[in-house]
């Protein structure tokens, strides 16, 4: 197929959504399969949070030599290698299971050899939304983005529940195996254009540890962006600290109930699904750093909710673990949309890889230690401490009840809340809360270049 007659353009971006969308549908069924497989092995918080920092540890690591490599190479390619070691990774979790040898440490470095390749992908794709697409439509390409996390959060844990009795865990991991051939086959036929040179690559191109370095230092210069990445560094420490216990929380409270999981998951994509529709619809604020500020308040008031949902019956929680969550995922699309074209508006594409990549160190930097810190902090300290006599059983009990879960509950809650301040601080400095008055968009900084130079 010739470059003119691929998909480009919005068609193009639709095209690569889609591959996406089934790409993470089958990654949200095996996620799902192999919570419960690890916590029917274990049966503590700790094995969890460590398979999700062991996920993590290599994309922070690798992300600043990431970004440069983004901005030296094809994003198209650096995508379609991403997803291509994914799979193998997941193809080789399919045979160690089907030959019985599958064992909780070989999940843990899956986790960080796909930690590691995914860290190209991010950056990679976040760059091709910009050379795709307007500014115009930034906000609702990144919404889209979310509403697929969301809507395969919806299928993936009624699938995978439904399916897990039928085809087992080697049947769920065969289908992800599949989807990211599809994900691979549409990021083949698309035409993603490469970037125009402009002065700030020129000026941040040299070798590797300089163009690195280049990466951070575009955002100490800028204070503004500095600020914003700094809020949701406190953010995403007490929403990790929040996600990485849920999980246990649900299955411990309900005795391992696979379809109570599943339905309070699907309960809160549908909220995701339905805030990604709203944005992608409405296209977001005006003012986008409304939606980061606010959309961070709103959505961590979400935890909390989840928090004091008590399983008295076990039918009963549903209802408030499932608002909770509609909540908390209504409102991440108008913050990782809003956010995502604060950025792509005003740092110029042809060094989006580096900088983006620093810009996710920052604001990821703190969320191993949210997920090494909160499973001894629930399985040593708060579980013993909210059992039936506990230290803290008869001070917090009538808010998040007494027994197996309720240090987890309580951990939520005031996750919750410190979230809460995280994003109304964002309010009280004006070089984040006027970041969009204060820093101009890359187009009109090379337009007033061009006219300077001629």
């Amino acid at each position: 197929m010739s470059s003119k007659r691929r998909p480009a353009g919005m068609a193009g971006f639709t095209v690569v959504w889609i591959g996406q969308v089934v790409s993470l549908l089958g990654s949200s069924m095996t996620i799902f399969g192999l919570t419960i497989w690890m916590f029917e092995e274990t049966g503590r918080a700790t094995s969890l949070a460590l398979l999700g920092m062991f996920y993590m540890i290599p994309l922070l690591l690798a992300s600043p030599v990431a970004g440069v490599m983004v901005d030296r190479h094809s994003r198209k390619l650096l995508m379609i290698l991403s997803d291509l070691a994914s799979g193998l990774v997941t193809l080789a979790a399919f045979f160690l299971l089907l030959t019985g040898g599958l064992q909780v440490w070989h999940l843990y470095v899956a986790a960080f050899v796909m930690g590691t390749f995914q860290t190209f992908q991010w950056p990679a794709f976040s760059a091709a939304i910009t050379l795709m697409l307007p500014k115009e439509q930034y906000t609702r390409a990144n919404s889209m983005m979310e509403l697929a996390n969301s809507a395969s959060n919806i299928f993936a844990p009624l699938a995978a529940g439904a399916l897990l009795g039928v085809i087992g865990l080697s049947g769920i991991l065969m289908i992800d195996i599949v989807t990211f051939v599809f994900a691979i086959s549409a990021l083949l036929v698309v035409v993603i254009p490469e970037p125009e040179r402009t002065e700030e690559s020129k000026a941040g191109q040299a070798g590797m540890f300089e163009e690195v370095a280049y990466g951070f230092r575009y955002i100490l210069e800028r204070p503004s962006l500095l600020g914003l990445q700094t809020i949701f560094l406190l953010g995403n420490f007490f929403a990790t600290v929040g996600f990485t216990l849920l999980a246990p929380l649900i299955l411990s409270r309900t005795d391992s109930n696979e379809l109570i999981f599943g339905s309070v998951q699907t309960i809160g994509a549908i909220g995701g699904v339905i805030g990604g529709v709203v944005i992608s619809t409405w296209g977001g604020f005006k003012r986008r750093v409304h939606g980061v500020l606010a959309g961070w308040m709103f959505s961590m008031f979400g935890i909390v909710i989840a928090g004091i949902g008590r399983p008295d019956p076990v039918w009963a929680a549903i209802p408030v673990w499932g608002a909770g969550l509609f909540i908390q995922s209504f409102f991440a699309p108008l913050i990782n949309g809003s956010n995502q074209a604060i950025w792509q508006a005003k740092v110029a594409p042809d060094v989006q890889g580096r900088v983006f990549s620093i810009r996710r160190l920052i604001a990821w930097l703190v969320i191993p230690l949210a997920q090494l810190t909160s499973g001894p902090l629930a399985d040593q300290v708060m579980e013993p401490a909210m059992r039936e006599g506990g230290p803290l059983a008869d001070v917090f009990g009538w808010l998040v009840g007494v027994g197996p879960g309720a240090g987890m509950s309580l951990i939520l809650v005031f996750a919750g809340l410190l979230g809460m301040v995280a994003g109304l601080s964002g309010y009280l400095f004006p070089s984040v809360r006027d970041v969009e008055d204060i820093l101009p968009d890359h187009d009109a900084a090379s337009a007033h270049a061009e006219g300077m130079a001629s």
